[in-house]
């Protein structure tokens, strides 16, 4: 059972580009890392501020380790952060009793 975790972004007026360009660099590195399992950067086809990240991990703990990670610390915290209007994650795991 895997840990998934959704975020979405809204960059600042004129910034997209300059986001999604540090997530490319982000998407590489956090795919390296032991407990994930993916790690997907998506835009919107008619808003191109709206950013979905899709990640995945083998359990909790991997993103917890996720986020200690030097390249979460200097990327997402220290140079994508302050390139967005508004930022929301949504963490979860997978429910047993209902299965595809």
């Amino acid at each position: 059972m895997s840990y998934v975790v959704v975020a979405r972004y809204r960059t600042q007026e004129g910034e997209e580009n300059t986001v999604l360009a540090l997530l490319a660099t982000m998407a590489a590195a956090s795919r390296e890392e032991p407990g994930n399992l993916a790690y997907r950067v998506h835009q919107d086809t008619e808003d191109p501020r709206a950013i979905l990240l899709y990640e995945e991990y083998v359990g909790e703990a991997d993103f917890t380790a996720h986020r200690a990670t030097p390249h979460f610390q200097e990327i997402v915290l220290g140079k994508v952060l302050p390139l967005l209007d508004s930022r929301d994650l949504l963490r979860c795991a997978p429910r047993p009793e209902v299965r595809a």
